[in-house]
């Protein structure tokens, strides 16, 4: 699998705002926040690489829910 940069359009879980982020498969799985532009709350970001089947899978949530 070539791993490499890419953008992505994704929506902000708290407020809608549409915004590109940057992925950077090369790093492997990843898991990190960052801020939303417009209501600067954390959006949360899950990156995994499943080289088995040649994808990149991105989970993006405000973090907040929870799991029972």
């Amino acid at each position: 699998m070539q791993h490499k940069l890419t953008e992505q359009r994704i929506t902000c879980p708290h407020c809608g705002h549409h915004l590109h982020t940057t992925i950077d498969s090369s790093s492997g799985d990843q898991d990190y926040y960052d801020e939303c532009p417009a209501c600067c709350k954390e959006i949360h970001y899950n990156l995994h690489i499943d080289e088995y089947r040649q994808k990149v899978q991105l989970v993006v949530d405000s973090d907040d829910e929870q799991v029972f």
